[in-house]
């Protein structure tokens, strides 16, 4: 029989081992690009929802405005992508890849499949399928905890340093 809490804390280190692994040498296959792979990040996912509002972009990434900002930023340097003001509400800016940049992916997509296939080298694609299907479901259950946890309101609030209180002066 297996020792469950040994087994589960395992397959979470396993997990995060794996993850921050392949994201680590995923960014040493992107150097020779120029190119980080929160940058790419960022580039693939606007290039699926073309002219999307940087605020929103921050959100469906679930990363702070200034930093996806800052990505945009140098996106932006790199000719990869443009920003243009709504039509509707000049405040809101979105953000378009360029024709620049649907060349550049393809280079990026290509890259990605030949590292894809070197880290699953010796891998019986079966296995691959059935990891695959075991991690989708983690995923379904994690985001139904998560739907779960926000309709009972037990949504975790973040925490704030309380503001300094001010000194009044003697007279």
């Amino acid at each position: 029989m297996v020792d469950q809490p040994a087994w589960d804390l395992r397959l979470g280190y396993l997990i995060h081992d794996v993850s921050r692994l392949r994201r680590m040498m995923f960014d040493r296959a992107l150097a020779p690009l120029g190119i980080t792979r929160s940058q790419w990040w960022v580039l693939a996912f606007i290039s699926r929802k073309d002219g999307l509002p940087q605020v929103q972009l921050a959100n469906e990434l679930d990363v702070g405005k200034v930093a996806v900002g800052a990505l945009i930023d140098r996106l932006e340097s790199s000719g990869f992508v443009v920003r243009h003001p709504d039509p509707v509400d000049r405040r809101v800016k979105r953000v378009f890849v360029t024709k620049q940049a649907k060349g550049f992916l393809e280079r990026i997509r290509k890259e990605t499949d030949k590292f894809n296939a070197s880290i699953a080298k010796g891998i019986d694609r079966k296995e691959l399928e059935a990891a695959s299907h075991a991690l989708l479901a983690m995923k379904r259950n994690l985001l139904a905890l998560s739907d779960v946890n926000a309709s009972n309101g037990t949504k975790e609030e973040p925490v704030t340093k309380p503001k300094p209180r001010r000194r009044r002066r003697a007279a």
